[in-house]
């Protein structure tokens, strides 16, 4: 009898590390792609000439595969909404069981793996085994450590269905301590004495697949495994992970998989999967040259390139002028501090491995910054308040460093480097429910300003460990419950999954094909205020404890950015469009002209290029398509002449004729107010003035 395992809630949190938790619409898609291949036909021959003889045309082309990109479009919103582990307890019983099912096939497949840990994940679960090297019992010959393939993964996923179709019992049995090591000795798996070694509670529970294998597990799981679908099970591939993530341990081997209720849920699942292959925003970053992650610099740091820098200022600069707008000022503090500030606020006790090393000063220690709130601390303490100064909102784009194992580094989702969207809030105990309030409204002001309008909320409260009083606790969570409840927002509930600081609302995105990413966050603080000794002057002139609210609206830039990038393919809305229109001269004898309007556009804060090369007017349109630039003008020596532009935009396809000055007026009109370019041109083409 062999065994496998499942992780505890304490082992994860080591061996996996910290969680990495305006829509394109199908039309574009194939408005673009049948664009390019019937427009270059239609267009190349009207090189020298005005490009109003080429509108209608055009404007029909665009109208024919309109309907067909809307059927797809609807179809695509009408797609399954998948479940998820948090609203779906038989969904995540499906998963743990279907987790023990595959050690137990790997086992039986390759009889010398080791099982460690396997928790099931938001779309499936994994599990991670150790191949030790053999000896040939007939040679002596060691042979190496076995490197699982697809052809492996085919065999372990038909043991799997066989295991599934005997239908064992899942049965669950609690045994002491001293029995749960003999049985594990007994089998040789010593990773699975160190996970007995990090259960503190009794009695250990131990769930089993019928008579043939069993786990050190808290459950919970499905009553048989006849009851896990076939077919809504896929083994997706297989990755490596250290023991406990220390890359000084054990190199194993990790077997992902996906796991769901039934097979039109699997389908839909690779669907998505399919097309976020496509969306991937390290492949879209160097596609659009926004961004690289430049190696010879060291991993997990970003380079904003030009384009990529030119959505980042406009994500600043309304990041900004919202919050000042809302009551905040904006505050910037130094990238670095002296290692004794990181231990007044603790993070060099709790979290010196998420930090890099210290660095020597003239005899004095230093550490780059992984956080910002102990700067905003020392910031309020720098003078005496009073209760009439409260509250206090502070903002900061403030870029920290975290250590990050480098085969942890993910594009820009997991860095080394990031600028924090960071606010902190000093206030008193009777203000925190209405900031609370006031936070929630401009989160969801900004957040749908990109595009974002379906949330999942979670509040969190008190865990078995923490700082404070049942009061402050109380009375924070009653304050974090009761604006949601004001704004009329479901949430759910994660009972002791707050911070040992003080309680939580945790807020998830959802993007255009359905993924949920953590963002947001509200977090009330009892911790840092007492660490720092922050007071203020009470109206009965006693000195008390201010309030302490940190938040957060993107989490960071880098990883917003990646996920903007993901939800709109890199068809970033027109505000936010690194190059919003391009001019497309049919002649070089127009250039001059494009140059001047061109000029006139980015003075008024626009951003418009002129096409530089040399290529014929079907290439140049083609080129602009594949850059996702939202509006094109085709300028021929009429429109230099009459003083218009013949516009196209992506989405809507051929908008007219307008004159240069209608034209960018309407354009900064739909950059200030974050719309799209559909308004259709008035000045007539030569035929409509025959």
């Amino acid at each position: 009898m062999k065994f496998g395992g499942h992780v505890m809630a304490s082992l994860l949190a080591t061996a996996c590390g910290r969680s990495v938790l305006a829509f394109v619409p199908a039309s574009s898609r194939l408005v673009a792609k049948q664009f390019n291949s019937a427009a270059a036909k239609s267009v190349s021959d009207a090189r020298f000439h005005s490009v109003a003889s080429i509108s209608n045309a055009s404007t029909r082309l665009f109208s024919a595969v309109a309907e067909k990109g809307t059927a797809a479009a609807a179809a695509e919103e009408e797609e399954e909404e998948l479940p998820t582990n948090e609203s779906d307890m038989d969904l995540l019983k499906l998963r743990h069981t279907s987790a023990h099912v595959m050690a137990m096939a790997v086992q039986q497949t390759f009889p010398e793996a080791q099982t460690t840990i396997g928790p099931w994940i938001d779309n499936g679960f994994y599990y991670d085994f150790y191949f030790p090297e053999t000896t040939d019992e007939e040679t002596g010959e060691v042979i190496p450590s076995r490197k699982l393939t697809d052809a492996d993964l085919k065999m372990v996923k038909k043991a799997m269905d066989k295991i599934i179709s005997k239908n064992y019992p899942i049965t669950r049995e609690e045994v002491s301590r001293e029995e749960a090591r003999k049985r594990i000795e007994e089998l040789g798996e010593p990773f699975k004495l160190e996970i007995l070694d990090s259960i503190k509670t009794e009695p250990i529970t131990i769930y089993g697949i019928g008579d043939e294998w069993w786990d050190l597990c808290a459950g919970p799981h499905v009553e048989s495994t006849g009851q896990l679908p076939k077919k809504a099970i896929a083994l997706q591939s297989v990755a490596g992970a250290y023991w406990r993530g220390d890359e000084n341990r054990e190199m194993l081997q990790r077997i992902y998989a996906t796991a769901w209720k039934d097979p039109q849920q699997l389908k839909t699942y690779k669907k998505r999967m399919e097309e976020a292959k496509k969306r991937d925003h390290r492949m879209l970053g160097k596609k659009l040259d926004l961004f690289s992650i430049q190696e010879d610099a060291g991993g997990g740091l970003v380079f904003w390139h030009p384009k990529g820098s030119a959505v980042r200022l406009k994500i600043e600069d309304f990041w900004k002028s919202e919050h000042i707008e809302k009551g905040y000022d904006l505050v910037y503090s130094p990238h670095i501090a002296n290692l004794e500030l990181w231990k007044t606020s603790g993070h060099f006790d709790f979290y010196k491995e998420g930090m890099f090393d210290q660095m020597d000063v003239e005899n004095e220690v230093y550490q780059i910054k992984p956080m910002n709130c102990p700067f905003h601390c020392l910031m309020y303490k720098d003078s005496i308040r009073s209760y009439r100064d409260l509250p206090f909102r502070w903002a900061e784009l403030g870029t920290v460093y975290r250590y990050e194992r480098s085969g942890t580094l993910h594009g820009l989702f997991r860095v080394r480097g990031f600028t924090q969207d960071d606010a902190h809030i000093f206030c008193l105990p009777e203000q925190l429910q209405s900031e609370i309030v006031d936070v929630l409204k401009l989160t969801q002001s900004i957040l749908t300003r990109f595009g974002f309008n379906k949330y999942e909320l979670m509040v969190s409260t008190r865990p078995d460990k923490s700082v404070g009083s049942d009061k402050i606790w109380d009375d924070a969570t009653a304050a974090l419950v009761g604006a949601l409840d004001e704004l009329g927002w479901e949430y759910g509930k994660d009972e002791g999954g707050g911070a040992f600081y003080g309680p939580k609302i945790d807020l998830k995105i959802k993007d255009a094909i359905g993924r949920t990413w953590q963002c947001s966050t509200v977090q009330c603080d009892f911790n840092l205020p007492e660490r720092f000794g922050l007071e203020y002057v009470s109206a009965e002139g006693t000195k008390e404890v201010p309030i302490m609210v940190h938040r957060a609206i993107f989490g960071s830039l880098e990883r917003f950015f990646g996920i903007l990038i993901e939800n709109c393919a890199g068809d970033l809305p027109f505000w936010l469009a690194p190059t919003q229109m391009k001019l497309l001269p049919v002649t070089d004898s127009v250039k001059d002209y494009c140059d001047e309007v061109a000029a006139k556009a980015n003075k008024m804060g626009l951003r418009v290029e002129v096409d530089r090369g040399n290529e014929r007017l079907a290439k140049q349109i083609r080129n602009a398509e594949q850059g996702r630039i939202p509006v094109m003008a085709v300028v021929g020596v009429k429109e230099m002449e009459q003083g218009t532009l013949a516009v196209r935009s992506r989405k809507e396809g051929d908008l007219g004729s307008f004159n240069v000055d209608d034209l960018l007026s309407e354009l900064k009109r739909c950059d200030n107010a974050a719309e799209e370019m559909t308004k259709m041109g008035e000045v007539p083409t030569k035929d409509e003035e025959n």
